[in-house]
């Protein structure tokens, strides 16, 4: 089936007329961004030049320069915009060097717009910042969202809430065993096996596998770097989890959310809480059946929790939010949700009676605080999942 996801009307507006930038387009692996690229290029009339980085062979930066030939043929040829898409770029080397060099020299006869592509926060970060500042506009592809879900696959809630948001592997849901094999090998062992790895440095590579499996094991829970050296082989020390967390979260599967604290020292050395960017990266990994994990409510709980963790994580800039937790001594809050001056305290409620009182104890402290309660008693799951978190947030 073909679903257009809005991003694409959106793309598809700002690349139809003429740009002063380079428009940037990141996001998870396996959640439509070569899609929307795509069918750009087939619904555009004007010429399209699309080419993809992503090979086992290292590409270098005679790669960008062809293709930058190629779209200058099409537009002097023709005499038309030429957009130039440039996918997974972040794998090639000096790749933001070049394409400065390129688009700096562009003649002002030429008109070719640019569009790229990656699926490395970090990578893609440190290349516009450092040699593109100025020069690039943003756009964020997220994981499916239970509304696209619905609508594409006629998902109801808590099927969204065990399978997650890949749409490869829709198809796949009638034989479970089927879909938790094509996660763990196509998503999650192709993301950690490749894309983390040509990030940074990885003295310990098994380490960083086994830190992702732990985290998957423990979705929306607080776990002090202590306790996860006690759990993990060969885990040198705590800095080493700290950067391969950072790494897990600039591939879009992990976020260690640390302590909410007006004292950021103190908030620097607090214990994670860990939450996956999908509910698949957690049931792909679990022995629990879709049916057992419904009626297992403590873990179904989990997930829920887990769930609004990653719809913000996914959805929330961070460098206009912030996102941690709080506690103190017996008293917790889920999330704390930060803007400015602003700031939203919410407790997630799934299911069973859960007392509130951490949330009565964090308002005691921080009055300016705005709470926010999901689930009973609070927004019903479905609407807040069906809507924009920024739009709870007012």
């Amino acid at each position: 089936m073909t679903f257009t996801r809005q991003l694409f009307y959106s793309l598809k507006d700002v690349l139809s007329k003429p740009t002063t930038v380079i428009h940037v387009l990141i996001g998870p692996r396996q959640v439509g961004k070569t899609t929307i690229a795509r069918q750009i290029q087939e619904s555009v009339n004007f010429p399209v030049i699309y080419a993809s980085a992503d090979s086992p062979v290292p590409l270098d930066a005679a790669w960008i320069e062809t293709q930058w030939n190629l779209a200058q043929v099409e537009n002097k040829t023709l005499n038309k915009p030429t957009l130039l898409i440039l996918d997974e770029v972040q794998k090639v080397k000096g790749w933001s060097e070049t394409l400065k060099t390129l688009w700096d020299s562009r003649s002002r006869s030429q008109e070719i717009r640019v569009l790229i592509l990656g699926s490395s926060s970090l990578l893609m970060q440190e290349g516009l910042t450092e040699s593109l500042a100025g020069r690039f506009y943003l756009h964020r592809c997220n994981h499916w969202n239970y509304t696209e879900c619905k609508t594409a696959f006629g998902w109801n809630l808590e099927k969204w809430l065990f399978y997650g948001g890949y749409p490869g592997a829709a198809s796949f849901v009638e034989n479970e065993n089927s879909w938790k094999r094509y996660i763990t090998d196509s998503l999650i062992e192709t993301v950690v096996a490749r894309d983390v790895l040509q990030m940074s440095k990885i003295t310990k590579p098994v380490l960083l596998r086994h830190l992702f499996a732990l985290a998957a094991a423990l979705p929306a829970q607080c776990v002090s770097y202590t306790k996860m050296l006690g759990q993990l082989h060969d885990a040198g020390n705590t800095t080493t989890l700290a950067h391969y967390l950072k790494l897990l979260e600039s591939a879009f599967l992990v976020s260690g959310l640390e302590l909410f604290s007006r004292n950021k020292i103190r908030k620097r050395g607090s214990s994670p809480k860990l939450v996956l960017w999908n509910n698949a990266l957690v049931n792909a990994l679990s022995t629990k059946a879709f049916n057992q994990a419904i009626a297992d409510t403590i873990w179904w709980g989990r997930l829920v929790e887990n769930a609004v963790g990653a719809a913000l994580c996914n959805n929330l800039n961070s460098i206009e939010y912030s996102i941690t937790y709080w506690r103190q001594g017996n008293y917790e809050v889920d999330y704390i949700v930060t803007r400015g001056p602003e700031t939203w305290a919410i407790e997630v409620k799934s299911g069973l009676s859960k007392k509130v009182n951490g949330l009565t104890r964090f308002l005691s402290l921080y009055s300016d605080a705005k709470p926010l309660i999901i689930g009973r008693q609070g927004i019903p799951l479905e609407e807040f999942f069906s809507t924009e978190p920024q739009n709870w947030l007012k």
